[in-house]
């Protein structure tokens, strides 16, 4: 469980570099990627874990590695799709605001 607990830290970390390093993270909120990276490494581990890769001799990595990948890929993802959208959206919003 200190394993989990650990990966949930890390990965709250990754989000906030993601979010760091996005240039539009004005657009969305500062622990979205966070969160959306620690349910992401959770569920991850959760898998391995139960599918048995945690005990096993020269396995004990994959649950790991495999949630902090997932961690920083789908937060990531999602900061990428939430800005890019987001942006559109203001833009679209915007200019019909102006047009009145």
């Amino acid at each position: 469980m200190v394993d989990l607990v650990v990966i949930a830290l890390i990965a709250a970390g990754l989000g906030a570099i993601v979010w760091a390093a996005d240039k539009k993270h004005h657009k969305y909120g500062a622990l979205l990627p966070s969160a959306i990276a620690v349910i992401a490494a959770a569920l991850t581990w959760i898998i391995t874990v139960s599918a048995g890769l945690s005990y096993n001799p020269g396995w004990t990595w994959v649950p790991w590695i495999a949630s902090l990948v997932a961690a920083v890929l789908f937060s990531t993802l999602a900061s990428l799709l939430l800005s890019r959208n987001r942006s559109n959206y203001d833009t679209a919003q915007l200019t019909a605001i102006l047009k009145r």
